[in-house]
């Protein structure tokens, strides 16, 4: 009898163990931190083939008994982070308990409220058509103090720690305090001390961003317009008017372009259009609020097609820069 209750005792023991064993181990297919992404549509079973692709058990005992013992149930939406010795209970119990790791998120400076839901989109658990429909609402715009024109001025592009199931309101919370968080007062006097407000900086800066993409030559192009809305110029910038025609595809504005009727179209009216162009970046925001003071009325790509500009102060001296430019472009064929 004795002997026979020895027995039982080592088998439960070994059990115990082995049931120990199975819950503690969760031996991974990385040697680095995996991330577990469970959607709103994931339930226990998905949990368990998505762990499960993540980490190589012995058993499947393991997860089982630890989702009993921890109440597993429900929906876990979020990104978790798998380290290499994390066992099956810890990683159920961040689960459980919501303990997501977060990422970090890019907002882009991109044209249209359309790409920049589609590349946040990518990055996130939301539905590209969810943020389009939030970002393009009237209503949102206008309890955040924009409209359809200004709105792309609200948006900072940069890169922000943020969850995977964020919801897309509060996304959007999120990237009006970013907002105002970029609208410090030192930033606000220098608007203010041009004369501009956060809005007509913003449209500025998304032209200068638009003509150029090398960051160091966009303080003197933003002075260049700056110089222009002075004088009472027409600005005369091709991104605003392949703007208002809406064709991206556009390579070389012609005189035929020219004659679109848009308050975008800076070839027919002075002053700044009605909004930003494209979500200006703070490259293009902080060259308007730190732009050069220069002399130049007139700029035209170089004809090496390095991106870079030439300057003029003179209306002849542009001539001469844009005969170079118009046969460079005649020779490589662009229309």
């Amino acid at each position: 009898m004795k002997k026979a209750l020895l027995i039982l005792l080592a088998v439960a023991i070994c059990a115990v163990g082995y049931l120990a064993y199975c819950m503690s181990g969760c031996v991974m297919r990385h040697e680095s931190t995996a991330y577990l992404y469970l959607d709103r549509d994931d339930d226990i079973d998905s949990l368990k083939s998505k762990l499960f692709a993540l980490t190589n058990p012995k058993t499947t005992l393991g997860f089982d008994v630890s989702a009993k013992l921890l109440r597993m149930e429900g929906n876990y939406k979020g990104r978790y982070a798998v380290d290499p010795d994390a066992s099956m209970l810890s990683v159920l119990r961040l689960v459980r308990n919501h303990t997501q790791s977060p990422l970090n998120v890019v907002v882009p400076s991109v044209r249209t409220m359309g790409d920049l839901a589609g590349r946040l989109a990518k990055q996130l658990m939301i539905d590209s058509t969810e943020v389009v429909q939030l970002l393009t609402s009237d209503s949102v715009m206008t309890s955040l103090g924009y409209d359809q024109q200004t709105f792309p001025g609200m948006i900072i592009p940069n890169t922000y720690e943020m969850y995977w199931d964020v919801s897309a309101d509060n996304l959007l919370k999120r990237l009006k305090k970013e907002n105002e968080n970029f609208w410090n007062k030192e930033r606000q006097a220098k608007a203010k001390a041009m004369g501009l407000d956060a809005n007509q900086v913003a449209t500025l800066a998304s032209i200068v961003d638009s003509e150029s993409a090398y960051n160091p030559e966009k303080p003197r192009i933003a002075g260049l317009y700056l110089n222009r809305m002075k004088k009472g110029m027409l600005l005369q910038s091709d991104p605003t008017v392949i703007f208002a025609l809406g064709d991206f595809t556009i390579r070389r504005v012609l005189n035929r372009h020219l004659e679109v009727d848009s308050p975008y179209n800076t070839y027919k009216y002075k002053g700044l259009p009605p909004g930003p162009i494209r979500i200006p970046s703070i490259a293009g925001l902080d060259a308007v609020l730190n732009h050069e003071n220069n002399n130049y009325l007139y700029m035209c790509a170089k004809e090496d097609f390095s991106g870079s500009h030439n300057f003029a102060v003179t209306y002849a001296e542009h001539q001469a820069n844009a005969r170079r430019y118009v046969k460079a472009l005649n020779e490589r064929g662009i229309k």
